[in-house]
C-alpha cells in the first residue's frame, strides 16, 4: 500500500496541511519498503486554478492507494476517485500522528468532497 499525506513540511514531524491541492508537500509512505518520500507540491501552491486536479495527478502518478488530507474539493475528489485513491480526512496533528491514526483505523474514509472548489 502507498499512502500520501498532505504536509506543511518535509518530515513526518511536520503538521498535516489542511489543504490538498495547495499543500506544500506530500509525504508518501510505501509499506512494501517501509520508507517515506517527500514530494514537493510547490508548483501548485500558488496556482491560480487547477491546483487540485494537478495535485491529484501527482498522487496518481505515485501510485498511491490512500490520501490523508485535511480537506478535499469536488474536482480533486473526482480525479482522485477516478484514479482509485481512497481519501481519509485528518486536519490536525503531525504527519506521523495522522499515519498512526490511519494504521489504528481511527480515520474515516470520506465518500464526498468536504469543501467547495478554490477553498
Amino acid at each position: 500500500m502507498i499512502i500520501a499525506i498532505t504536509s506543511e513540511g518535509d518530515t513526518t514531524d511536520s503538521r498535516v496541511d489542511p489543504r490538498f491541492g495547495r499543500a506544500k508537500f506530500f509525504l508518501v509512505y510505501n509499506d512494501e519498503y517501509g520508507k517515506w518520500e517527500c514530494v514537493d507540491n510547490m508548483q501548485n501552491f500558488q496556482a491560480a486554478q487547477g491546483a487540485g486536479i494537478q495535485a491529484a495527478t501527482t498522487i496518481a502518478n505515485k501510485k498511491c492507494n490512500v490520501l490523508i488530507t485535511g480537506h478535499c474539493g469536488p474536482k480533486a475528489f473526482r480525479a482522485l476517485s477516478a484514479a482509485g485513491v481512497a481519501i481519509y480526512l485528518c486536519d490536525s496533528g503531525t504527519v506521523k500522528e495522522a499515519f498512526e491514526k490511519f494504521q489504528k483505523g481511527e480515520l474515516k474514509k470520506t465518500e464526498n468532497a468536504d469543501v467547495q472548489g478554490h477553498w
